[in-house]
């Protein structure tokens, strides 16, 4: 629900060097690596060295640029990028953790990958956050007296926090913008149903494999027999549907820009951002705290993503200017990659170029800077240019399944899984995982659908 980070006022990507991308790159390096090398120190300060990289940014740019284009960056960033992201995600996160699924679930190979491939179809239809938060713990709870069940959660993060999302706007934030921009609300279901079936099919195919190898190694013991399922907290499935309901009404009502803290919001992102913060306020009133608890909600996960993001967006500004700059840019060789020799956009090159950046960037604006190198104009990319549209998109919602921080459901999974007790692959050992699994299958998806 961004817009993209390049637009800030006083952010010139022509002007800006390399260099600026220092600070984001130290975010990432000390997400990485201080939760291995230094753990109490991260999680007890994390927020700390969050703030630090924002301001190693902010110090040299006021010096640079002035502290007006300074203050007017954080501002741009605030009200036009980060409030509505953590609007949304606040929503779909307390209306998700206020769903229980109730049940005993055994967390067989083939319960798991039921549970996976219901959320990879229910992540295009609640986004990918809300279908995360509503699922995660009931496979938390599935597979609770499992010995080997980390891959369960790194699949769970490959389908249902990223690729399940590719079908509807509704899905994933990258889309979202898309339709902003004027691509029909269901170009992306009928355009990226080849690459998403192929990659959902065989991601859950590879996982029941998997567990069904790991499952036979866990020690033999007597479980309760399985108890049929049964759902809680049907104000919050009405209230999931609210969310979705805001979602459409800001790419359909447009009644014209306000000025907010300096910048220009259009009243229908104000009015959104105000319907979302007010339906996590109703789930929290209307949710018993037993129903919650019963589930393991908690904020930690909330708190985490909502800190971390907050200096990912600032740092990445730089970054995101310097490539919609375009050939005027410091990266402009890289850019000079996404046409060929007679100016043509190459499909394959916008999925892995929107992709790639996607892993470590923040999905949402990098398909923002492609939808723009690819011309900017949904009419004819939904027409002439439809299959440069479909690659970017892909590579856009899919590979943000690379790390931890290519999507904010990543990131709240992962925390979410911890608290509980579970364990999770370091940074690196994520991104082990997808090197692994998902880009061999990305290169197959490029030769069967964007060559």
């Amino acid at each position: 629900m961004a817009a993209s980070p390049a637009g800030a006022a006083g952010m010139d990507g022509a002007a800006l060097g390399l260099g600026w991308g220092l600070p984001f790159i130290g975010i990432l390096l000390s997400i990485a690596l201080l939760p291995i090398l230094a753990p109490a120190l991260w999680h007890h300060h994390y927020g700390k060295v969050a703030a630090g990289w924002s301001l190693a940014f902010l110090l040299p740019f006021a010096l640079w640029f002035g502290a007006g284009a300074a203050v007017d960056n954080v501002l741009h960033v605030a009200v036009e990028e980060y409030l509505p992201f953590i609007a949304l995600l606040l929503a779909l996160y307390a209306t998700g953790g206020g769903v229980l699924l109730k049940g005993r679930l055994h967390g067989t190979p083939r319960t798991n990958t039921a549970l996976l491939a219901t959320g990879t179809v229910l992540a295009s239809v609640m986004g990918t956050t809300g279908a995360a938060m509503l699922l995660i713990r009931p496979v938390l709870r599935a597979n609770a007296a499992r010995r080997h069940k980390t891959h369960t959660f790194v699949f769970f993060i490959f389908l249902v926090a990223n690729i399940g999302g590719s079908l509807t706007p509704i899905g994933d934030p990258p889309l979202y913008l898309g339709f902003l921009q004027g691509v029909s609300f269901f170009w992306p279901t009928t355009h990226l149903m080849g690459p998403f079936l192929f990659c959902a099919v065989a991601l859950l195919a590879i996982h029941h494999l998997l567990d069904t190898i790991l499952f036979a190694r866990e020690p033999k013991a007597e479980e309760p027999p399985a108890a049929p399922l049964a759902v809680e907290g049907w104000a919050n499935v009405a209230l999931i549907g609210v969310v979705v309901a805001l979602v459409l009404m800001q790419g359909i009502w447009r009644p014209g820009d306000v000025e907010v803290l300096g910048q220009h919001l259009g009243i229908e992102r104000l009015a959104g951002m105000a319907g979302l913060v007010g339906v996590a306020l109703v789930s929290m009133a209307l949710t018993p705290r037993a129903l919650r608890e019963a589930n393991g909600f908690a904020w930690g996960a909330m708190a985490e993503v909502a800190k971390l993001f907050a200096a990912i967006f600032l740092c990445m500004g730089p970054v995101l200017a310097i490539l919609k700059a375009g050939p005027e840019g410091a990266a402009a060789g890289l850019v000079a990659l996404t046409s060929d020799a007679a100016g043509q956009p190459v499909p394959w090159v916008y999925f892995w170029m929107s992709g790639v950046l996607s892993s470590f960037l923040d999905n949402a604006p990098t398909y923002l800077v492609f939808f723009n190198l690819a011309g900017g104009d949904a009419a004819h990319l939904m027409g002439e240019g439809a299959l440069t549209l479909a690659a970017l998109s892909a590579g856009s919602v899919f590979m943000g399944a690379n790390s931890y921080i290519g999507n904010a459901p990543n990131f709240m999974v992962k925390a979410i899984v911890e608290e509980s007790g579970a364990r999770m692959p370091s940074f690196f050992g994520y991104c082990a995982w997808a090197m692994m699994v998902l880009i061999p299958l990305f290169v197959l998806t490029t030769f069967l659908f964007f060559r």
